[in-house]
């Protein structure tokens, strides 16, 4: 590919689309957790509550449940993948205006539904906009369009984490969501621009065809039921900590500004570039090699939690703390996404794409859950230890399938 072919593939319009739908996936997640942990803090909730509303996330965990459906029927006025895509950013954008309604305080039960409602459009959302990106871009193009997709994401966490942190400490939380839901406006126009892919040759003509050909295919190939509980463990003490790590800056001093400007803005920059070293590492040393070397970084920038934990409200402790956290974690993730990708068949994209990131996402629900409990039992300095040992397991996993002398893990295509 020429240098003149190159920049007019990045300038495409689908590299464009990619990117919006990317920050339309980002967006909603950390408003049910981070700014809804920073709302419920300041509204006196207690801390085992908050640690529990991390339950509120189960969609993303089950999501490849409903996900069949979404590749078997279609809208009809505009197509599979558009017509589900624009009814989930319409119903996320009330939700989200919704649970800016709510109040920790006076409406705990109401806030709790809204959040598990943004946690569903948003899953449904994620299942549209894997298969779409999929469909949309040719096999040469499908590197640089996620990565545009992961930036896109990162942005849209961004905005919400960061901005929404920063302008809560300037106005009232409801008024924080109803400008979140606004910034999904420019994501629903791009859905009704962006041209239908076309079909994928294969496609599901049955319901049962659509839920059950994608789990035989997958169950039968070698290594299937270590390579699930791999994508269970590798990232469970990363995803331990960082689900109550809001309220552990603010218990240790930090304001919310802060915490908005250097856990959120600074730690978004350290992300982007762990994700670009990540991927030119994965290159290099391929697939396996890299899954252990990041899952190490990972391992011990947990520990550093620990550290931040016992030096206190310290700003150029917590900012590279946070620089390395997020630069590792920059790096496991595009290793984790690029190992998921190539245990995927295109047969069954969607659904097995789904099936993997909800495995994914429950350590981030079910493990999350009591870490209020535990950091209350253990001290933030003895929690952050337990994060970074039960990392280990995961790592252990990668001997079965991913040793470190192969250039990638075991084929299944």
């Amino acid at each position: 590919m020429t240098t003149t072919s190159y920049f007019k593939v990045i300038a495409s319009r689908r590299m464009l689309v990619a990117l919006i739908m990317g920050f339309s996936a980002g967006l909603p997640l950390l408003l049910t957790i981070g700014v809804l942990q920073a709302w419920m803090k300041d509204a006196g909730v207690d801390l085992t509550v908050i640690g529990l509303m991390n339950l509120v996330q189960i969609p993303y965990t089950w999501k490849f449940l409903w996900a069949p459906l979404l590749d078997r029927y279609a809208i009809p006025f505009l197509g599979r993948r558009r017509g589900w895509l624009m009814m989930a950013q319409l119903a996320l954008i009330a939700s989200i205006i919704g649970l800016g309604l709510s109040n920790p305080r006076d409406n705990f039960g109401l806030m709790a539904l809204m959040a598990c409602l943004v946690a569903f459009f948003s899953a449904t959302q994620d299942i549209v906009i894997d298969a779409y990106r999929r469909e949309d871009l040719p096999d040469e193009e499908l590197g640089l369009g996620s990565s545009l997709y992961i930036y896109g994401y990162r942005l849209g966490m961004l905005l919400a984490g960061g901005g929404g942190l920063i302008m809560a400490d300037h106005m009232p939380f409801s008024q924080v969501y109803g400008i979140m839901a606004l910034c999904l406006l420019p994501c629903l126009i791009t859905t009704w621009l962006t041209p239908e892919p076309p079909a994928v040759e294969g496609t599901p003509t049955t319901l049962k065809e659509a839920v059950v050909a994608p789990l035989v295919e997958y169950l039968q190939r070698p290594e299937a039921l270590w390579m699930l509980s791999f994508i269970l463990f590798y990232k469970i003490g990363d995803s331990m900590a960082s689900a109550i790590s809001t309220p552990f800056y603010l218990d240790i001093g930090f304001s919310k500004s802060e915490v908005g400007t250097v856990v959120k803005l600074f730690g978004f920059w350290a992300t982007i570039a762990g994700a670009g070293i990540g991927g030119i590492t994965i290159l290099r040393l391929g697939i396996s090699r890299c899954l252990w070397i990041f899952g190490i970084l990972q391992a011990l920038s947990t520990a550093c939690f620990a550290i931040l934990a016992r030096v206190g409200e310290h700003l150029p402790t917590l900012a590279g703390v946070i620089a390395f956290e997020n630069l590792s974690s920059g790096m496991g993730t595009s290793a984790f996404v690029a190992f998921m990708a190539s245990i995927t068949n295109k047969k069954f994209t969607a659904t097995q794409y789904a099936l993997l990131s909800s495995l994914m996402g429950i350590p981030r629900v079910f493990a999350s859950a009591p870490t209020g409990f535990m950091a209350k039992a253990m001290g933030w300095e003895g929690f952050f230890i337990f994060c970074t040992l039960i990392a280990l397991p995961g790592l252990l996993m990668l001997m079965k399938f991913a040793p470190w002398q192969g250039t990638r893990p075991v084929s299944v295509r």
